[in-house]
């Protein structure tokens, strides 16, 4: 309490922030991968088909990709206090109207509402970190928030819902998920009551804490609320952003829409696929720690932003793809599933890159300059469910009719194939990424 009071040691009101963030991108995941649980609970119980569950789950991706640039431009403009606030508030209560559906239309419009709702969230995390965290820890700290908070979040889904509500506690699916909601509107009382949208309005921060942020300051001159799309369009790193991320989600949809059915296709329990179908997202959530750590690094010992994220955001896809095939091969579960950690964990180390440029090359605008990088990715994980990964996994199923009752096996090889792909057209594309050139002036920084 000292420390507040000695006005010329900083307050540290943006480790609450930091903190504030960190719990949303956990809930934010934590709900999202859910999914995992759902989807081969409703195939059980509903007889859904594989491209019947890719539309359902695609709904999500339809309105997440739609809200993404909406949501980007409303947090730049209004600030992201009451903005977030809502969108956590929302998209928890849609989870409880899907949990209340009973048919496929009912669970495409819940999917479709939470997708729109959580579309803003990342846009404007990335804004919240753009004003609150000191720019000498800046990607460090989105590597946390945004990999290992997030992924942490989507690791502990399955076994939270599948492990312990369902297996443990007996709930059904649809009990476990409205339990889990609700923490979600706990969180979004938490944020509105605690956080403001810049230190500079927040009482609780004192002029050495603010000082901290000086790098963060836009000339008032320049400034503008609204970013011009005909100028962002025209830099090189943002178009080039906006392919890598669209095959880069287009990939990891994998991890979000079949993971839990293809674990449970090794003729595990339920509540193993909790604990099995954890372990790809726990690596993706230490990869993106240790990924912000080392961008932080690189660009201390090179003296180079762009060398810093060109090589983060090009390595770890291409280690993944070799390591992707290594893992697919194992007849083991435990070592399959070790295989997808180390996978996850060389391709999500990029992620902190992702937002560190966004933040490089946005500057003031940069919820916004997210908001269109996360659109090509989500329109990447909006087509390849629907017209590549459901028909080619009917398409390598067969039936068996064991006892009388149909049995559908299918073969997830050639899905992986297409994973390893979409990973490389990833990682050459960073190779192209220049984050020393902003959006707002064209004239570029010191490398």
């Amino acid at each position: 309490m000292s420390a507040n009071l000695d006005p010329s040691r900083p307050t540290r009101v943006y480790r609450m922030v930091f903190v504030l963030s960190a719990i949303t991108s956990l809930m934010l995941y934590l709900h999202r991968y859910t999914w995992a649980v759902i989807r081969p609970e409703l195939a059980r119980e509903y007889g859904y088909t594989n491209t019947q569950l890719e539309q359902i789950f695609s709904f999500f991706q339809l309105s997440y990709a739609i809200g993404q640039i909406p949501g980007g431009i409303v947090c730049d403009y209004f600030g992201a206090r009451f903005f977030l606030s809502s969108l956590i508030g929302g998209w928890s209560l849609s989870l409880i109207l899907f949990a209340l559906g009973g048919g496929f239309a009912a669970f495409c419009i819940s999917r479709f509402i939470f997708g729109a709702t959580q579309a803003g969230a990342y846009p404007s995390l990335n804004s919240v970190s753009g004003k609150w965290f000191p720019p000498a820890q800046r990607t460090t700290m989105q590597g946390f928030v945004a990999s290992f908070a997030g992924r942490a979040g989507g690791a502990l889904a399955p076994i939270i819902m599948a492990t312990v509500l369902m297996s443990y506690f007996g709930f059904h699916w649809k009990t476990a998920l409205i339990i889990m909601a609700s923490a979600g509107l706990i969180l979004a009382f938490a944020f509105v009551t605690l956080y403001r949208n810049r230190p500079e309005e927040d009482p609780r921060v004192n002029e050495a804490e603010k000082a901290l942020f000086r790098e963060n300051a836009v000339s008032k001159k320049r400034e503008s609320k609204v970013l011009s799309f005909k100028q962002a369009i025209k830099n090189r790193t943002l178009q080039i952003m906006v392919f890598a991320q669209l095959s880069n989600a287009g990939a990891d949809v994998i991890y979000t829409s079949v993971l839990g059915s293809f674990f449970l296709s090794k003729g595990i329990s339920m509540a193993e696929m909790g604990i099995y179908a954890s372990f790809p997202l726990f690596g993706g959530a230490v990869g993106g720690f240790v990924g912000g750590i080392l961008n932080d690094h690189i660009i201390r010992i090179t003296g180079s932003r762009k060398k810093a994220r060109r090589i983060m955001g090009a390595t770890g896809k291409m280690i993944a793809t070799l390591c992707l095939f290594f893992a697919i091969s194992q007849t083991s579960v435990l070592l399959l599933a070790i295989g997808l950690f180390v996978v996850k964990f060389f391709s999500d180390w990029s992620q902190p890159t992702v937002w560190g440029t966004c933040t490089d090359i946005g500057r003031q605008h940069s919820g916004t300059v997210f908001s269109i990088v996360n659109t090509s990715g989500n329109v990447g994980a909006l087509l390849v469910p629907v017209f590549l990964l459901g028909p080619l996994l009917d398409h390598f199923a067969t039936i068996e009719i064991v006892d009388g009752v149909s049995k559908m096996d299918t073969n997830y090889f050639p899905m992986f194939i297409v994973v390893a792909v979409m990973y490389l057209i990833t990682a050459v594309s960073w190779l192209f990424v220049d984050p020393t050139k902003p959006i707002d002036d064209g004239q570029g920084s010191p490398s």
